[in-house]
């Protein structure tokens, strides 16, 4: 729940994925304590070139498959752009559908100062809220790309950012693509634990896109990602090779096919 999550501030390091079908669900339940429904969805499963056109129906499909594979992992699901900015009511009826309709325990949304009136407003109303600073992809346009973020002057407005979503309630806060040490000061001075992607290692956890630390996707490689496996090199190779095989009738074999049942003995 929630509240555990809180709990760990300080404590043992939180660890976090994101899961987009129930196969992948299964596999990351049973390492993790938070798994997110990430609107990274739109990209790794979706083929779209940003989170932009991720929508709420994608959202609660995609929430309902993984909440088929969570047993004990805390669920959270993002509210997509332009499911929540417009207004806290808009908010509260993207966020209670989200709920109801896939049974996690959370959602995440961007935004910083900008936002807290929003969190303070759902979590009044019994929506826990994780929010998302620093890099906010729904907003990489404003920002003029994927960039670093708190190098320079930002990094005041990060800080009031963490502090402001912090006094408002939410329960912990994912810190993207902040410069090491801005995400180290925000670290130690909110109270509630800071999820690291491209952060800091003095985050209270950290959480990666499932598809980049397996390896999935051969041409994308950003510098915070660890690869953990190179399953799309492996995929490759063995599609490779049954499509080899196919060709030069190796595949199916003997033991692949059925023979014609056996004849029974005439008495």
């Amino acid at each position: 729940m929630p509240p555990d999550i809180l709990a760990r501030k300080g404590e043992l390091p939180i660890v976090c994925l994101t899961a987009y079908t129930t196969p992948i669900a299964l596999l990351v339940d049973q390492h993790c304590d938070v798994v997110l429904v990430g609107d990274s969805v739109g990209m790794a499963l979706h083929g779209l070139p940003s989170t932009l056109g991720v929508t709420l129906d994608m959202m609660i499909l995609h929430g309902k498959a993984v909440r088929r594979g969570i047993s004990r992992a805390l669920m959270v699901v993002d509210l997509p752009f332009g499911a929540y900015e417009e207004s806290r009511e808009q908010a509260f009826r993207s966020a209670a559908r989200v709920m109801a309709e896939t049974g996690c325990a959370a959602v995440k949304l961007e935004g910083g100062e900008n936002m807290a009136e929003t969190v303070r407003f759902l979590t009044a109303r019994g929506i826990p809220v994780m929010a998302h600073i620093g890099l906010t992809p729904q907003s990489v346009n404003a920002f003029g790309g994927y960039k670093v973020q708190g190098r320079g002057p930002d990094g005041e407005r990060i800080m009031r950012d963490a502090v402001a979503i912090s006094e408002a309630g939410a329960f912990a806060v994912v810190l993207e693509k902040v410069a090491e040490s801005l995400a180290r000061l925000i670290t130690g001075k909110i109270p509630i634990p800071t999820i690291g992607i491209g952060a800091s290692v003095a985050c209270d956890g950290q959480i990666l896109v499932t598809d980049d630390m397996l390896g999935i996707f051969t041409d994308f490689r950003p510098r915070f990602v660890k690869r953990y496996a190179e399953l799309g090199r492996d995929a490759n190779q063995a599609i490779a090779m049954y499509a080899a095989e196919v060709r030069t009738r190796q595949f199916p074999t003997s033991e692949h096919v059925f023979g014609d049942a056996p004849q029974k003995s005439a008495k």
